[in-house]
């Protein structure tokens, strides 16, 4: 065999997140000589899942202010708890809900890799609603987010219900005739504002629809919510009834990069955990990379794919709060669809002004809340894993941790459920942005949005095609993606929930 200085790779991946490791998935086939290599000592980079040790290594590594991606971390655990069984947990760094038509899901089926994946059914909406009155308790609304559970609902008025019935119906056309007349001279305006004046909804029924979004600063243009309300809607039931997004089991993106990259690793690729690039040295020619490792074994390469070094401009930050509690909350993952599975997952948006930091002032964008019970793998039996996040800002720490109060104190338990473990950071992106520099590709960091953003998948693709020679004829660029099943695993082997 030869050694690594000895091989002229085609392609050397650094870093093994979701879009790089969707790469050497698509690579998997093609007979390239692949070396996939990780500063890291660990799969999944940004997407990755830890336990919590894992967790509270990684926290310490970036506690301070100014990392390029991931900064400000924090773990705070519960008196006597100690004694945690490390290894029970797996806490993804940057969960994100896919929903069923989602692209990446097509591309999973269509490559074979869903066979090793455990999807499992994303439930209910809900609403948090503050304590109104002295002796009133805050409580979580369900949102109705089909036209049937618009029209079963006993908590909407008959005429609000009706012009909740007739958004939905527009929505589910809306970007064809005569639709597109009615919204696209409110394009760019806030989704709320047309939703008010085309609609006549009120202020609940357009926080709910606002919500299904999942806009983390509450402030989707039309253009923009419309297409999102859309994705949802036509989302609902293709996988079955009752859900629209699916998360998958053992830590969510961190667990497709870890089945993609097995992909690369069965089709030759070589891997290497901590181990990055040190420095690329110009080489004789322009056909070739020379690569200085950080082991000091230089190689040649005629490609690097990579991460971006730093966000795309324009930055967004977002506040996570990850916290386990003692309790699972049946209340949350009933089924409510005849035939559906039991849901994994309920999401909870708190509007803003819902909740008040700690000095008392009211917060001024939403918080969404992703409850996963112990069914996605992420914690024992008789415990919840919760994700908290909202946009960064001065006070965001401090309206999660009150958000996560108030949510323990509207559930609905026997006991109030108590935090054991928390884990607090901040992340930085921006626009799902490519380069190539020569040839050196670049590739976008993960998307900051709660639900699985396609775009990232797009430079993946122009990735490949570099990695395949440039200019990829039609016809094999039509099998992108695109693979027979291995020789063993057939029909049966379908890990779908």
């Amino acid at each position: 065999m030869e050694s690594l200085s000895d091989t002229t790779w085609d392609v050397v991946i650094c870093g093994t997140g979701l879009p790089q490791s969707l790469l050497a998935l698509a690579l998997s086939r093609s007979d390239k000589k692949i070396l996939h290599v990780d500063p890291n000592e660990y799969y999944g980079s940004s997407d990755a899942a830890f336990s919590l040790q894992e967790a509270e290594e990684w926290a310490a590594s970036r506690g301070r202010a100014g990392d390029s991606v991931f900064s400000a971390a924090s773990v705070t655990k519960a008196d006597g708890q100690d004694a945690l069984r490390s290894r029970a947990y797996s806490l993804s760094l940057t969960p994100h809900l896919i929903h069923t038509r989602s692209k990446l899901l097509s591309q999973l089926v269509s490559s074979r890799a869903f066979r090793q994946v455990e999807f499992l059914a994303v439930g209910s909406f809900f609403i948090y609603k503050p304590a109104s009155g002295s002796d009133a308790k805050p409580s979580l609304a369900r949102i109705p987010s089909t036209r049937e559970a618009v029209f079963m609902s006993t908590t909407i008025p008959a005429r609000a219900k009706r012009a909740l019935m007739k958004f939905l119906k527009f929505v589910l056309e809306y970007d064809s005739e005569p639709q597109t007349e009615t919204w696209k001279p409110h394009a760019d305006t806030p989704l709320v504002d047309f939703l008010e004046s085309q609609f006549k909804l009120d202020d609940e029924l357009r926080t709910y629809v606002l919500t299904l979004t999942l806009s983390l600063d509450g402030r989707a243009s039309t253009r923009d919510g419309l297409a999102m309300i859309q994705r949802h809607l036509t989302s609902m039931g293709m996988f079955g009834p009752g859900f629209a997004a699916v998360y998958p089991k053992w830590g969510g993106d961190g667990e497709i990069a870890q089945v993609a990259c097995r992909a690369g690793a069965v089709g030759g690729a070589v891997y290497m955990l901590g181990t990055g690039i040190q420095q690329l040295k110009p080489s004789d020619g322009d056909e070739e990379l020379e690569i200085e490792l950080t082991n000091d074994v230089t190689i040649k390469s005629r490609l690097l794919v990579r991460s971006s070094e730093a966000p795309a401009d324009p930055i967004q930050r977002v506040s996570r709060l990850t916290a386990v509690i003692d309790a699972h909350i049946p209340s949350l993952f009933e089924v409510v669809t005849e035939g559906a599975p039991t849901p994994a997952v309920a999401v909870i948006a708190f509007p803003a002004a819902s909740v008040r930091s700690g000095d008392g002032v009211a917060s001024e964008l939403p918080v969404y809340v992703a409850v996963h019970s112990s069914d996605t793998g992420e914690c024992p039996a008789g415990q919840s894993v919760l994700y908290l996040t909202t946009p960064c800002s001065t006070t965001s720490k401090s309206v999660l941790e009150q958000c996560l109060k108030s949510f323990l104190s509207a559930v609905d338990a026997q006991t109030a459920p108590t935090v054991v473990y928390q884990l607090y950071y901040e992340q930085s992106g921006g626009p799902a942005n490519s380069s190539l520099n020569g040839r050196v590709f670049e590739l976008p960091n993960s998307s900051l949005d709660l639900s699985f953003n396609d775009a990232i998948l797009e430079p993946v693709h122009q990735a490949w095609k570099q990695v395949m020679g440039g200019e990829v004829s039609e016809e094999v660029d039509e099998e992108y993606m695109k693979f027979k099943d291995r020789e063993g695993m057939g029909d049966d082997d379908n890990d779908y929930d």
